[in-house]
């Protein structure tokens, strides 16, 4: 096994680049697109016209800010027709004593989530209004407030050790999932050696040799998963020690990352399997892997996918298992019988894909 594991190692120390390049990968797409910095509080301008301009805009501004996810501000109504018109803001809002109109020249994705947020306090202080009979619902809305500081029933949301829920982390998610998301084509490469060796003839002379057959495929595999948990505790220790990214329990994270490891090396095997040679093996690989982060839902918010066919497709691989084994960890401090279930599942698709793929791979040489 060693003689194998070293001829790998010096391959790719001749040649190390394409380690470095989807190490770099990795880091990239995770501060490009996971950076919750990005996710900034949506401003929107709004105004009235009219005698009563000022009186409309007062009533209006509290009951609008009322959600943390837009920040409604009272802006001159030339300024914000202006800025509308000239593509530095996407939407604006005229108010009315009872209504209002959106101000927009696109039909960009915020817009709708602006629309539905002012129309939700509108709808619901047309409700109070009809409740109360008269116009003026301050009246109603203290009888209201002071009625829910005692309700008759109350209904609390805590996490499983009794402390808050924390928010989703899709920064957090992203980056796992990209981390993941690089390293299989890592580890397809690598594991693609074996195929290679065999078309070139280097596999026939090996066996020739004192090395075992179960030497030569383990040592292929164990130098797979070395670079494979190599490239994915780099990328974790620069986010966990210079990036400032709270990750949770690192050995826990480490132990996901090695059986995940170990499950993709198998699936990698499979394809080698499947494949027959290093040609087609990258055609295939490189085709199908671009698609389980999107089919398990890793690039959405939880949720998401709900089609049951999808679901069960995305399961077949580990990659949504190890996202999710590592987000219990991040933002729900799990321990480790919380994620025993992920990991049993992926070291089952492992056993699955390896014996099935070496089958295949034996195959092919008769």
């Amino acid at each position: 096994m060693l003689p194998v594991f070293m001829a790998q190692w010096l391959k790719d120390k001749r040649k190390p680049f394409t380690i470095i390049l989807f190490i770099g990968l990795s880091i990239l797409a995770t501060v490009i697109f996971g950076d919750t910095s990005q996710y900034t509080q949506t401003s929107v301008a709004i105004f009235s016209s009219g005698p009563s301009a000022e009186e409309i805009e007062e009533k209006w501004v509290d009951l609008l800010n009322d959600s943390d996810a837009i920040k409604f501000v009272i802006t001159e109504e030339g300024k914000a027709r202006e800025e509308v018109a000239e593509g530095r803001s996407d939407v604006a809002i005229l108010l009315l004593e009872k209504d209002y109109r959106l101000i927009t020249s696109s039909n960009m994705v915020n817009i709708q989530l602006v629309e539905q947020q002012v129309h939700k306090v509108f709808a619901q202080e047309a409700q109070l209004a009809a409740a109360a009979g008269t116009e003026n619902t301050a009246k109603l809305r203290n009888e209201v407030e002071i009625y829910l500081e005692n309700p008759p029933l109350k209904v609390q949301t805590q996490s499983l050790n009794g402390g808050e829920i924390p928010n989703h982390n899709m920064g957090i998610q992203l980056l796992f999932g990209f981390t993941l998301f690089i390293v299989m084509f890592t580890i397809g490469f690598k594991v693609n050696g074996i195929t290679a060796d065999k078309v070139n003839g280097v596999w026939n002379r090996l066996i020739l040799s004192p090395v075992s057959k179960t030497a030569m495929y383990v040592g292929h595999l164990f130098y797979s998963f070395c670079v494979g948990f190599f490239q994915m505790l780099i990328v974790f220790l620069i986010f966990e020690y210079v990036m400032d990214y709270d990750l949770g329990n690192f050995q826990m994270i480490l132990t996901i990352a090695a059986v995940y490891t170990l499950s993709m090396v198998s699936l990698a095997m499979l394809f080698t399997g499947i494949a027959k040679t290093p040609e087609k093996f990258n055609m295939i690989f490189s085709s199908i892997v671009p698609i389980i982060p999107v089919i398990s839902g890793v690039y959405m918010a939880p949720g998401s996918i709900s089609n049951p066919i999808l679901v069960f497709i995305g399961d077949i691989f580990p990659l949504s298992h190890a996202v999710d084994a590592m987000l219990d960890v991040t933002l729900y401090n799990a321990g480790w019988s919380d994620i025993a279930l992920s990991c049993s599942i992926m070291l089952l698709i492992g056993v699955v894909c390896m014996g099935v793929g070496v089958n295949l791979v034996e195959r092919s040489k008769r």
